[in-house]
């Protein structure tokens, strides 16, 4: 078996097009998508199309939520999320309702966004010192919850990362395709760097019961979805995209 795996394409379609021409060439069996799609100032409504032309295994990430959960003042309040509902219209609202948060997709792979049951925690990363540490193996088999597979697949941190635990079991974490850097305030303040525009997802193949893990890099029109994301008054976003740094 041999899975393309996408994460965080955050609206980025230009991103995610340099993605799908390279995945392509690699005579994949499936295509998985691990959530955080359409929230951003790029261009909401192409990713969904796209994604509708390449059909994918697609699971929900904490933003998607975001997004169909949006009350009527959040959307006021917030001039990104006003722009991605007058963009998206209601179709790929519906489509994003109805994903699952998480899949037992085989016996041997699973797919989350955070964690098991909660899309808001990240597996990998500890953050409390305001920048990425990877969690003992201890903190990480904790939070996958009892899960068995051989193959874990997360998203939620942009940050590309195989881990291999004591238990035997693989964590993958492809990066994201559409945002390489980024900082919030939940659950602390802290920041996400990759130090590259680079779009990120990863080809994982199944070799004699062992997986190998491709991590890979794509270069695209950055400059577009920076300029779009500044005309949308998101000059972060446009200083993430081009420069894979959050400050």
């Amino acid at each position: 078996m041999k899975l393309a795996v996408l994460s965080d394409i955050h609206s980025n379609a230009f991103a995610l097009q340099a993605v799908l021409d390279d995945i392509s060439y690699r005579e994949v069996d499936h295509v998985i998508n691990l959530g955080d799609i359409l929230y951003g100032p790029i261009a909401p409504f192409k990713t969904y199309l796209l994604l509708q032309q390449h059909p994918c295994v697609t699971i929900s990430g904490n933003q998607d939520r975001q997004i169909w959960q949006a009350s009527p003042e959040d959307i006021e309040a917030n001039a990104t999320m006003a722009f991605i509902h007058k963009d998206l219209g209601e179709e790929p609202l519906e489509w994003m309702m109805q994903l699952p948060s998480e899949l037992q997709l085989t016996d041997d792979i699973y797919l989350c966004h955070g964690i098991p049951g909660d899309d808001l925690i990240y597996l990998l990363e500890d953050v409390s010192d305001g920048r990425p540490v990877l969690r003992s193996q201890e903190e990480i088999l904790k939070l996958i919850k009892g899960n068995t597979s051989s193959l874990i697949l997360c998203g939620h941190t942009h940050i590309p990362r195989t881990v291999q635990l004591e238990t035997g079991q693989l964590v993958v974490n492809p990066g994201s395709v559409g945002l390489p850097a980024y900082r919030d305030d939940e659950p602390c303040l802290h920041s996400m760097e990759n130090y590259s525009p680079h779009a990120s997802y990863a080809i994982i193949e199944q070799k004699k019961k062992r997986w190998n893990v491709e991590h890979i890099r794509v270069d695209y029109d950055y400059a577009t979805a920076a300029r779009l994301s500044t005309q949308r008054e998101r000059g972060d976003w446009a200083h993430y995209l081009t420069t894979g740094r959050a400050l």
